[in-house]
């Protein structure tokens, strides 16, 4: 209950794309089994739609990324935001959850505090890795960050920004040991056939960007090694459309899994296979969990590169190798992803076992570190603000 007005506690909640809306599922779960009573509203995915968000647009709008991209739907994100500030304002919410999605949140979240509401960000911004300054426009607009890595709580301590470490929903969801045998026999896959996964993302312009590469080098693999089969996951129909095509133009083989299998679709074809090539994102996070070797692979709009590449501070992009602080996996980006590149290292992965044992042990260690049972984590730092602003002064 809102302490100050006897009424249900009213939280608004924004995701930005898929893994958000995982992360905001559990939190909503978490803050139910605390405010019973709780209500949420904002931009809501399937997942925290069936916890009961209710959700004002589809959280696709705002799954956009890079720079340049973004120009073209400034307009109607201006309008979304906007018309979330009324909606909030209308349901007198007590509280504003942005979860991912900075370049939205930050600023929906810098027109919502001086209202009274008040702002948490789940899932920092890379701060620590660019546009450093940015922390000062967060210490004005954020009352506080959920951190899933440990060096950003320390980032913000240092620069004197309310932050709570929470550990990641999803290495306490995903097992220390996977089931390679039991992923495969959910998906149908021979439990003795040799299989690489292939996940160029998740939206249209990142598949159009690297999946002609990721296809082109398993053309090389299979050369090489003429057993292997390959299995790509499609989030929506428009993904597997796009995956279709661009697997005619390469003339390869491939078993296609989609959104019919459920969400976490991506995930379940990379827990059932031996290696992994993937766009850079939450998904090289997962695949660490899940112990599998993988090969980073992206690319941004031209133009979108040559403006970060300066202005990035981070040696890293992948999140397994931003935790151990060193390149435990090959990323190869813009022009270095090349198909003949992608091929090399996701070879030496199939076939160096000393060079695999070594980094997946460090998998394992990392796995065991950001398990903090973040749901729980999440919502009590989140109740514990509250009662910071409804104690009696």
């Amino acid at each position: 209950m809102s302490a100050s007005q006897g009424q249900p506690l009213r939280i608004g909640i924004v995701a930005g794309e898929i893994s958000g809306d995982t992360l905001g599922a559990g939190l909503i779960r978490e803050l139910k089994s605390r405010f019973p009573d709780a209500e949420f509203i904002g931009i809501c995915g399937p997942q925290m739609q069936a916890e009961g968000g209710v959700s004002l647009f589809p959280l696709e709008r705002l799954s956009v990324m890079g720079l340049v991209e973004v120009l073209g739907r400034l307009r109607e994100l201006f309008g979304i935001r906007d018309e979330l500030v009324r909606r909030f304002t209308e349901a007198k919410v007590d509280l504003f959850v942005g979860i991912d999605a900075p370049d939205f949140n930050l600023r929906l979240s810098a027109l919502l505090r001086p209202l009274g509401i008040a702002t948490v960000q789940y899932v920092s911004p890379s701060v620590w890795a660019w546009r450093q300054g940015r922390v000062e426009g967060i210490r004005a607009c954020i009352d506080l960050v959920l951190c899933l890595l440990p060096f950003e709580k320390q980032f913000y301590d240092a620069h004197k920004v309310l932050a709570a470490f929470v550990g990641h929903p999803l290495a306490d969801a995903l097992p220390l040991e996977n089931d390679t045998a039991a992923a495969r026999a959910q998906l149908g896959l021979e439990a003795a056939g040799e299989y690489i996964a292939l996940l160029p993302g998740s939206r249209g312009g990142e598949v159009n960007r690297i999946g002609p590469d990721l296809f082109a080098a398993a053309r090389l693999i299979r050369e090489r090694r003429p057993q292997a089969r390959f299995i790509i996951p499609a989030i929506n129909a428009a993904r597997r459309a796009d995956i279709e095509r661009l697997l005619a133009e390469a003339a390869l083989e491939a078993e296609i899994f989609d959104s019919r299998l459920g969400a976490g679709v991506g995930r379940q074809v990379m827990a059932a296979a031996d290696a992994v090539v993937l766009a850079s994102g939450t998904a090289t996070l997962e695949a660490m969990l899940l112990k599998k070797p993988m090969v980073v692979a992206y690319r941004l709009h031209w133009l979108t590169f040559l403006i970060i590449r300066f202005m990035v501070k981070s040696r890293f992009v992948s999140l397994p190798n931003l935790l151990a602080g060193e390149e435990l996996v090959p990323e190869l980006l813009q022009q270095a992803a090349s198909p003949a590149a992608i091929a090399r290292e996701t070879l030496r992965w199939l076939e160096d076992a000393t060079y695999r044992a070594a980094r997946l042990r460090h998998f394992q260690g990392l796995h065991e570190a950001l398990r903090q049972d973040a749901n729980v984590k999440a919502a009590d730092a989140i109740a514990a603000l509250l009662r910071t602003r409804t104690a009696p002064a």
